[in-house]
């Protein structure tokens, strides 16, 4: 009660400086209050520009550029880090000459930035760099950054002047094509190809993946809504709780009926029957999974109910996917060729001929004087040979929406790797996994005996939704036992925050949220379990340095971590080669 009244007290507070700074008391702005307890400053500061916008700029204009912006396939958190930026530079000067306790506002929030943000500035490439120096710039003028970051900060300067919102869309989508993503421009269009998109291009378009709350209706306002609300966070704390989909729903009757529909038209069909599906369910959701649904899909593009507004989203994705492949073609082929070549070493040491002791075979005349002198009896050697055959791995790939904004890297690395295995003759299954409502999506893009042509299919590879990583991995390791190859391989990429929505059903009672310590704890239990049967599990980590952790709990001592997505490949090489030779 005494938390929730703070709360309540603290919003009241934020939306006086929201509706004092813009002058419009009916305004109803959506502010981060939970921030406002870890980031005090930054929480004010980010109310004080959202109302600075609505009085100086157009909202309306500026919002459905965005809009437009994530319609062609930008990177939402991307898009958003630089129209913080942006706002920040075009309001800071104004708002402050009007009211002067601002200025030292905006100065105590950049030094909370720079003392929690510094460690992800750091490891944020272009944009990390360009954020720390704007924030350096702002407190110390006689600061000066390198001279590509220079060149991109005195953009962000030039809007301090500027009265048109136009003048602020502009350098956002410059400072977008240059800091995020350069291969958008060629891929997508110029800004004027942009802005011509349509609102009925809009109303048509399917947002579900990018509202980080439960809501089917009114998709379009409800995206205007949340990128109003994310336009001007300038701190990146607090941000992942934001956008984490963990949390309980409860969906009517109604909703229940639609839900295998609307999995399927957002998903692509099952190739599991309806027996099938019942039996596997039956057999694999129980526990802490019970009641969830297990659902297994080929993807949108090879079993579509119709060509709908995903299948052309998840194509879009694809076509960047091939555009990376296309553009790192040699690097792929020697990375491909390195890992093949440390395989084949790997396999060739198997396969060469061992001679162990036996009761016959060859006859070792030396050991003759054993007879009727020992109990040993074993004077012959009996040849051994181990086959490729001995050995199967399953590639499991987290799907969910925090590998957006490097699906196009996770997508080329995981290609390497299966690529590689396609070459030594390897049987390999490659399968992403995200949750939607109680549905547990496994995609599989090969399967165990396909051949090599079925690689390219890991550029289909596109993060949606949430992750219940537990069941996902009871899934792969349930199928790993169902194969005769005695050395059994799971190899998993993921960011080490197992993170799910619990649905209720209608007078079910409530089950503990699948978030935090309760799903790090289960997807544990499952490695381990998975240990047991005799399969080697390797995690792969690529999250937050916060999440390590938690991720330690999960893998134990067969665990990496890669702050680079680059270096994928070359880990996991590591581990099938260890494996091999022993």
């Amino acid at each position: 009660m005494e938390e929730t009244r703070d709360l309540f007290e603290i919003e009241n507070r934020m939306k006086n400086l929201l509706w004092t700074v813009s002058g419009d008391y009916t305004l109803d702005a959506k502010l981060n209050v939970e921030a406002f307890i870890h980031s005090k400053y930054s929480a004010l500061y980010d109310a004080i520009k959202q109302g600075a916008m609505h009085k100086y700029f157009s909202m309306d204009d500026y919002s459905m550029y965005l809009i437009k912006k994530l319609y062609y396939g930008a990177d939402e958190t991307g898009l958003m880090r630089v129209s913080s930026l942006c706002i920040d530079m075009a309001c800071a000067e104004k708002i402050s000459a009007e009211r002067q306790g601002v200025k030292n506002i905006r100065k105590r929030a950049y030094e909370e930035i720079l003392d929690k943000d510094f460690a992800n500035m750091q490891s944020d490439g272009k944009l990390g760099k360009l954020r720390f120096s704007m924030l350096r710039q702002e407190l110390d003028p006689a600061y000066r950054a390198e001279t590509k970051v220079q060149e991109s900060l005195d953009k962000l300067q030039s809007l301090k002047k500027t009265n048109d919102t136009m003048d602020i869309i502009r350098v956002v989508d410059e400072l977008y094509n240059t800091c995020i993503d350069p291969t958008f421009e060629k891929s997508h269009g110029n800004l004027e190809k942009i802005l011509a998109v349509t609102m009925e291009d809009l109303q048509e378009f399917n947002w579900q993946d990018f509202l980080t709350e439960d809501m089917y209706e009114n998709m379009l306002e409800q995206m205007q809504n949340q990128v109003a609300e994310n336009m001007t966070e300038l701190s990146e704390d607090n941000k992942e709780k934001k956008r984490s989909g963990a949390g309980r729903i409860v969906l009517n009757e109604e909703a229940l009926e639609k839900m295998h529909s609307y999995i399927e038209w957002n998903y692509g069909k099952s190739y599991l029957t309806e027996l099938e599906q019942k039996q596997i369910n039956h057999q694999l959701c129980y526990g802490t999974h019970k009641g969830c649904t297990i659902y297994m899909t080929e993807g949108i593009l090879k079993n579509p109910v119709a060509v709908n507004n995903t299948y052309v989203l998840v194509q879009r994705s694809k076509e960047i996917n091939l555009s990376t492949y296309r553009q790192h073609a040699n690097v792929t082929k020697r990375n491909i060729e390195i890992l093949e070549a440390t395989l084949n070493r790997a396999l060739r040491a198997r396969s060469e001929k061992e001679y162990v002791p036996a009761q016959y075979g060859v006859l070792r005349p030396e050991r003759l004087w054993k007879i009727g002198r020992t109990k040993e009896y074993q004077v012959f050697d009996k040849e051994t040979k181990k086959q490729n055959e001995d050995f199967v791995v399953e590639l499991l790939i987290d799907a969910s929406g925090s590998q957006q904004k490097r699906q196009n890297y996770v997508a080329l690395q995981s290609f390497v790797v299966s690529r590689a295995l396609s070459k030594v003759g390897i049987p390999h299954r490659a399968m992403s996994f995200c949750t939607f409502w109680d549905y547990t999506i496994l995609h599989r893009f090969r399967d165990y005996e396909d051949k090599a042509d079925a690689d390219m299919n890991l550029f289909e590879f596109r993060g949606s939704s949430n992750n219940r990583d537990g069941l996902a991995i009871r899934m792969a390791a349930e199928s790993l036992m169902k194969r005769e190859e005695p050395n059994k391989v799971l190899i998993v990429l993921s960011d080490g925050r197992p993170n799910d929505q619990n649905v209720n059903r209608p007078n079910a009672p409530d089950e503990p949220l699948y978030t935090g310590d309760y799903a790090v704890k289960d997807t544990a239990v499952e490695v381990r379990r998975a240990r047991g049967l005799g399969i080697a599990v390797l995690g792969v980590f690529m999250g937050e340095e916060q999440d390590l952790a938690a991720e330690r709990k999960i893998f134990g001592k067969d665990f990496a971590y890669i702050k680079n997505i680059a270096n994928f490949s070359n880990v996991v090489g590591t581990y099938l080669r260890k494996q091999l030779e022993e």
